[in-house]
């Protein structure tokens, strides 16, 4: 017969309501309980009904993370680490990709929660910024939290100082000699856009570079943005010796603009961008790129979501650090610059 909570109450010797406890992540339960409870659920193989488990506390353990988003490796790692924090406090979590530019866009998501009864609800950008989301969710009293929203000094959530870690780019491309550096910019409505443009024109002011606007090309965070806009750039009177992308999946593109031009990286032109996804050690040469740690940033996100849920408290919004990966695509600047 299936195990009940009763059955490992009766076990570890404890009540139903302290397994419950145990079971949900809840504080102020002694290590020595704990363990003995954990050991019991193990011994009978106990499985929480979640059906049951949904009725008692009047919650669906439910929670959606929300994307808008062109690169699938930065969801993907997003998403692993989100699941991860729901695995741990037996939270259940739904993944939809929606197009925050919609008009019923709102209107969807009041939708989604209403259907599936969410405790709480991820967002990612841009979807993070949202005005009229944030307004409705206040509204209804949905608990969210944010990954890298534009407003990081207030919410629940993570976040990462992007214009200091763009600023820290440029700068590396300066101190080997470039003095042409553009930028491929993202998604217009995204705050990591504002953040690492930003960035971006604060390098070339510490390495005394001034900003030319012709040396800045709108992207979305994709790599056939990276190409159309490698294409642009490489067709001026006097082309850019390096590139620094929005984000690994914009670089990647300017990696392929290349070699159609028939330039070498980094012999010609240098490229970086930012993210560190997978595919910027998969690429040749590999990327130089800024580590931005998304799955962590997702398993924050959930765990501060999770506790605002839990406790009716407010979680924090918390800053991760960022690394500069150096890699092949970057070099000193050439001292011939071919057309």
């Amino acid at each position: 017969m299936r195990a009940r909570i009763e059955d490992v109450a009766r076990e570890a010797g404890v009540s139903p309501k302290t397994v419950s406890r145990v079971l949900n992540n809840e504080p102020n339960v002694r290590d020595e309980m704990r363990q003995r409870i954990v050991a019991a659920v193990q011994a009978l193989g106990y499985r929480p009904n979640p059906s049951a488990r949904s009725l008692a506390s009047n919650r669906a353990f439910l929670v959606a993370l929300l994307y808008d988003n062109p690169s699938p490796h930065y969801v993907m790692e997003v998403q692993q680490g989100a699941l991860e924090a729901c695995d741990a406090h037996q939270y259940s979590m739904m993944v939809r990709p929606l197009v925050s530019g919609a008009a019923d866009f709102v209107e969807r998501v009041d939708a989604l929660i209403s259907q599936f009864r969410l405790d709480g609800l991820l967002l990612t950008p841009p979807i993070c910024d949202h005005a009229a989301l944030l307004d409705l969710l206040r509204t209804r009293d949905i608990p969210w939290a944010s990954i890298s929203p534009k407003n990081y000094t207030e919410g629940v959530g993570a976040t990462l100082d992007e214009r200091s870690a763009s600023c820290e780019m440029v700068q590396h491309l300066a101190s080997l000699g470039h003095r042409r550096i553009a930028h491929i910019t993202g998604h217009p409505k995204h705050g990591g856009n504002v953040w690492r443009l930003r960035g971006y024109r604060d390098g070339l002011e510490q390495a005394h570079l001034a900003y030319d606007p012709a040396l800045v090309v709108e992207g979305q965070f994709s790599f056939d943005s990276g190409v159309a806009g490698a294409r642009r750039l490489f067709a001026l009177e006097h082309r850019p010796t390096a590139i620094f992308g929005a984000n690994d999946d914009t670089a990647a593109g300017v990696l392929w603009a290349a070699a159609e031009r028939g330039l070498q990286v980094p012999k010609d032109v240098s490229v970086c961008g930012f993210d560190d996804i997978p595919l910027s050690r998969q690429v040749w040469p590999a990327l130089t790129t800024v580590r931005q740690p998304s799955q962590d940033m997702g398993r924050i996100a959930a765990m501060q979501l999770l506790r605002t849920i839990k406790s009716g408290k407010p979680g924090q919004m918390v800053s991760v650090p960022y690394t500069l990966r150096l890699r092949q695509s970057t070099g000193p600047a050439p001292r011939r610059i071919r057309p």
